[in-house]
């Protein structure tokens, strides 16, 4: 690796597990300190220690990032622990795999809570702790691009996220703040066995079904944690607003 992000303060949501843990963990090898949140306490300590065993710096914070004064603690605690602000990795998501008629009111708020409401939260925040300029990156997803079956409250919630980017991008570029999406295809993640479970599928044919793309697999989280370090550091200076697909050629 190559320390592109030397000296910078990360806050990476949904941190415990799949890609939020990938990116955490790069974050940190690449020179980061790394805030850690996520509702599931024991997996961001677990991956705040990962990166301690490293010899990197990071912080645990158990948080809901669809509650607004989670997020000010989020914020406050990378500036409090390590001086400041520089990028933040909105990742923190969930799914639910019905339509329109099998999604009730309350899981429609609840999507709409972690995957939108979070995102709007934590940039509210974190932009005007972003002194020194900054950088955004928010997960979207292929379906946030497109329409996908049995999950209309996902979909709604990702394409959200895609033009909210673009909003965030516009509104803060003056500042020295670049905003972009990464939009990831099914990745193995433990979000993506609990859509086959949501649906009651066997794991095996729902992984065949995951990988039937040009490049006939599934991505890593690894995979997806490479893209969102090129869009958070310098070496994508000059990109802002832009939706990053990221899905071994599913949408092509």
């Amino acid at each position: 690796m190559t320390g592109s992000l030397d000296g910078k303060v990360s806050i990476v949501t949904g941190g415990a597990s799949g890609i939020g843990r990938a990116t955490a963990l790069m974050f940190a090898r690449e020179g980061a300190a790394v805030v850690v949140a996520d509702i599931d306490a024991t997996g961001a300590a677990r991956t705040a220690e990962e990166i301690a065993a490293q010899g990197g710096r990071s912080i645990a914070v158990t948080a809901d990032v669809s509650a607004e004064a989670d997020c000010v603690t989020v914020v406050e605690t990378a500036v409090s622990t390590f001086g400041g602000l520089h990028v933040l990795f909105n990742n923190a998501g969930i799914i639910r795999r019905a339509d329109a008629i099998g999604t009730s009111v309350e899981e429609w708020d609840r999507v709409m809570a972690v995957n939108v409401r979070s995102v709007f939260l934590m940039c509210k925040h974190a932009v005007p702790a972003m002194t020194s300029g900054g950088s955004i990156v928010n997960t979207g997803s292929g379906w946030g691009l497109k329409g996908g079956g049995n999950a209309i409250s996902y979909c709604a919630s990702k394409a959200a996220v895609v033009n909210m980017t673009r909003a965030l991008a516009i509104d803060h570029a003056a500042a020295g703040i670049r905003v972009n999406s990464v939009n990831p295809g099914d990745t193995d993640t433990p979000m993506l066995r609990e859509e086959a479970r949501q649906l009651a599928e066997d794991w095996s044919a729902f992984a065949a079904d995951a990988a039937d793309r040009p490049m006939g697999r599934s991505g890593t989280p690894d995979e997806i944690a490479k893209a969102v370090l090129f869009l958070a550091g310098d070496a994508a200076s000059y990109v802002t607003g832009t939706a990053l697909v990221v899905d071994g050629g599913g949408l092509a």
